[in-house]
């Protein structure tokens, strides 16, 4: 059996390496690309009649990403946060273009802790954000300005309504 020289066999080390890589950024890249409008939405409804359209966030990658990358958030949306167990369970701002404002929501979907304006961060070390010391299921994002101008407050109840 032939052997290739020290030259060849690092050019097609380098060749394996640049493919392993670029599939690996396709695939990433096509996270960021895919038709939000065909994945499920969560209308959330509160008591004075206001309904929030929620993306939602219920996988690893979506609960590690939220919002990071976009530039706005549209009017009456938001990210609705479904995490694995109740407890303290916790979100970043990181790679955020826009400031946000963060209801916790407990299994009974009362809302439990409120946090507004929260700054995005380009940081590599950026601040967690959690309901400290309520155990939450549910956190909501929206742009900055939603819980004061809707006059959300701790103890509402919300109510979900799944649209496919």
């Amino acid at each position: 059996m032939a052997t290739l020289p020290v030259s060849d066999r690092g050019q097609k080390k380098k060749r394996i390496i640049t493919l392993v890589l670029m599939a690996i950024f396709l695939m990433s890249a096509s996270f960021f690309l895919i038709d939000r409008k065909d994945e499920a939405m969560i209308i959330v409804s509160f008591p004075n009649g206001r309904e929030l359209e929620t993306e939602v966030a219920d996988t690893p990658e979506k609960l590690l990403v939220g919002l990071a990358f976009r530039e706005t958030l549209p009017a009456n949306s938001g990210l609705l946060y479904i995490f694995e167990s109740t407890g303290q369970n916790h979100v970043w701002t990181k790679e955020y273009r826009f400031p946000v404002d963060m209801m916790w929501i407990d299994e009974s979907h009362h809302i439990v802790g409120l946090k507004e304006n929260i700054a995005p961060c380009r940081d590599d070390d950026c601040p967690k954000y959690s309901s400290s010391p309520e155990a939450v299921r549910y956190a909501i994002q929206t742009g900055a300005g939603f819980i004061k101008q809707e006059g959300v407050t701790i103890g509402l109840e919300l109510k979900y309504t799944l649209r496919m």
